[in-house]
């Protein structure tokens, strides 16, 4: 069993380069089927969701190689391909292959996608928006099995501003006949990425950060090279450790607005905060005060960086309060927070928080990736030795998490543990 073993009580401090963006690679991994040529990516984390997304893609004929730093991918001859359920239940993004295969290929099976068990995230926007489209879809057990000789452009109104349907709808659309327009579409900046991507490859695309995305269809995209952006979640995760170690650390290469609703709140419970063209730096020389927290989509407070700043606010002063409104079940962090001696209850979506003055090491087990990270960043300011276990929902989307932290003076290291043996 691989177990993260932290040391707390050491404030984090340095500068850290951010790797790239998971969640921006995986919607641009689902997307570089709908290239004709080899497209060349720079900056792709080498995090487990990466792994099995292009074992996906080498199913479909794409063929994939590393050159250094550098992924080359070229989907020119696509073959017809039926995943099985355990491979697209590993990752939710397995989903966003089904609009770029039919549009490539006519036709597509796909089996239900999986992922973090972090609450409904129903596919119905996705459906919807393909059916729009002209694609004829049946479920057939779990699988859906999906026609469509001829994509067209046409008008989608997204109920909710899902990000993941954002991003597949106005991926199949860049080979739909005609205009598509997206309204009421997802503002987060990997939106903008995986638009910035699909231009590179030829897409016409207008208004992608905006909640009006306009598709103009083309007959064939072509390959291209692209940069992936930094992941502005690790970013967070990073600003973060500084403010529950009361440390100092500065996040490069990354965009500062894409921190303002995490970087805003830490002001609010006392932290310092700066930041230049490229670079975002947090720091706290005292004890935190609660705070209220309300996760929102984009530009709002991220989803993904709840469980994480429960973290922060189980140390905090007073009583704080943290409403997710995106997931109904992102609540796993929770139990196991307690077990460290934090002070946290749970009323319907609303995790109500009653800060305490330190937190003691203890043996926890991750129930999904950001519950992970929060688990970690609890674990580098507790007093004493924290275990975290099940670090493979960690390694789903953090690139070489520990010896990020090591370089900023986190006490951190990935250990082999031998599973007990069950008595006779």
């Amino acid at each position: 069993m691989t177990v993260l073993r932290i040391e707390g009580g050491t404030p984090l401090s340095g500068v850290v380069d951010v790797p790239g963006s998971k969640n921006a690679s995986l919607a641009i991994l689902s997307s570089v089927l709908l290239a004709s040529g080899p497209v060349t990516l720079r900056n792709v984390p080498r995090v487990s969701d990466v792994f099995i997304k292009l074992d996906l893609l080498r199913g479909y004929g794409a063929k994939i190689d590393w050159e250094g730093e550098n992924l080359v991918i070229d989907s020119s001859e696509l073959v017809d391909f039926e995943p099985t359920p355990e491979m697209t239940r590993l990752i939710r993004t397995s989903f966003y292959l089904l609009g770029p295969i039919l549009a490539r290929l006519g036709r597509a099976r796909l089996p239900m996608p999986g992922g973090c068990q972090i609450g409904a995230r129903p596919v119905d926007y996705h459906l919807k928006g393909l059916t729009a489209m002209g694609a004829k879809i049946d479920t057939i057990g779990e699988m859906y099995v999906v026609d469509a000789p001829r994509l067209v452009g046409t008008e989608i109104y997204l109920d909710f501003p899902s990000a993941g349907a954002t991003q597949h709808l106005m991926a199949t659309a860049t080979l739909a006949e005609g205009i598509t327009v997206i309204e009421n579409a997802a503002m987060e900046p990997e939106v903008t990425s995986l638009a910035d991507f699909l231009v590179s490859l030829g897409a016409r695309i207008e208004g992608a950060g905006t909640s009006t995305i306009t598709i103009q269809g083309k007959e064939k995209l072509t390959g291209s090279q692209f940069f992936i952006p930094a992941d502005r979640l690790q970013a967070g995760t990073f600003l973060l450790g500084a403010a529950i170690t009361q440390g100092d650390v500065t996040v490069r290469g990354v965009l500062p607005e894409h921190q303002t609703a995490v970087v805003n709140k830490l002001r609010e419970a006392g932290a310092k905060a700066s930041e230049g063209p490229d670079w975002v730096r947090v720091s706290a020389d005292r004890r935190l005060r609660g705070i209220r927290v309300k996760t929102m989509p984009y530009p709002g407070f991220p989803t993904d960086v709840q469980q994480p700043m429960a973290a922060v606010l189980a140390m905090a002063d007073g009583l704080s309060t943290v409403n997710e409104t995106i997931y109904e079940s992102r609540t796993g962090h929770i139990g196991e927070l307690n077990r460290m001696g934090a002070k946290m209850t749970i009323e319907g979506r609303t995790t109500i928080i009653e800060g305490v003055a330190e937190l003691q090491g203890a043996k926890v087990v991750a129930s999904d990736l950001r519950a992970g990270a929060a688990l970690v960043l609890a674990g580098l300011a507790a007093k004493g030795v924290t275990e975290v276990r099940n670090v493979h929902f960690i390694d789903r989307g953090y690139e070489g998490l520990e010896s990020l932290l090591t370089h900023l003076g986190g006490r951190i290291q990935r250990i082999q543990e031998k599973e007990p043996i069950p008595l006779a």
